[in-house]
């Protein structure tokens, strides 16, 4: 006589769970591995704008074989950046390469605009805002440096709430071409200036020619009250 489908199921569940039970999670990354893992992303993350949090998962080729010369790699063109797939290499009689998924979370601090910003407008104090998070989350091209937003215009225009990128913002323009502008030249102890005509038209930061009464022409670096620095 067989037994009703109810009752099947009942009498198989209990084996099923148990058998489930001694299925365990993959272990974290731990001791040599790990340790050399840390100090390879301790090192390429140095020059990173922010303060740097590192996750790493477990190995998804299950755990690592013994290895007294682990060589931490990533494959080339990666960025160490957000997700990011750790290579670890074991030379040796019997080599083996495995990799190890890791999370490189940077925080740190950025700037959005409070208001919409118009192409061509310059950017003033009310127009930004400071904001600090995961920078990973963002394109790469986020301002995260304050110096970055002087003397500079919208490209584009920029929404409201928006972070603030590089390519949305170019320099304003300080001098124009024909124009007569301070030519300034410093020194330990002492500061001259002459008048001289900008043979091109320049932003702040950029180099320009300009000629001198005399016939002289001269290059230096415009700044934002639109003189001309010479360089050395």
């Amino acid at each position: 006589m067989s037994l009703p489908w109810s009752r099947l199921v009942c009498l198989a569940l209990p084996a099923l769970v148990a058998g489930l039970g001694t299925v365990s999670a993959a272990e974290p990354l731990a001791g040599p591995a790990r340790a050399a893992v840390d100090e390879f992303l301790k090192v390429q993350t140095a020059g990173l704008p922010g303060k740097v949090r590192i996750t790493v998962d477990a190995p998804g080729s299950g755990p690592l074989p013994a290895c007294d010369a682990l060589e931490p790699f990533v494959p080339p063109g990666a960025a160490i950046w957000g997700r990011v797939s750790i290579g670890l290499r074991c030379p040796g009689d019997r080599p083996w390469t495995r990799f190890v998924p890791a999370h490189v979370a940077v925080e740190g601090r950025y700037f959005v605009a409070t208001r919409a910003i118009d192409s061509g407008r310059p950017l003033g104090p009310g127009d930004v805002a400071e904001r600090s998070g995961d920078l990973t989350r963002l394109p790469r091209s986020v301002v995260t440096d304050a110096a970055a937003l002087t003397g500079v215009v919208a490209a584009n225009r920029i929404a409201s709430g928006a972070p603030l990128r590089r390519e949305l913002l170019r320099g304003a323009t300080v001098i124009q071409q024909g124009q007569t502008v301070q030519v300034v030249a410093e020194g330990p102890g002492f500061v001259v200036s002459t008048e001289a005509r900008a043979m091109t038209h320049a932003e702040v930061g950029a180099m320009v020619q300009a000629k001198t009464r005399d016939g002289r022409m001269v290059s230096g670096l415009a700044d934002a009250e639109g003189q001309i620095r010479l360089t050395q």
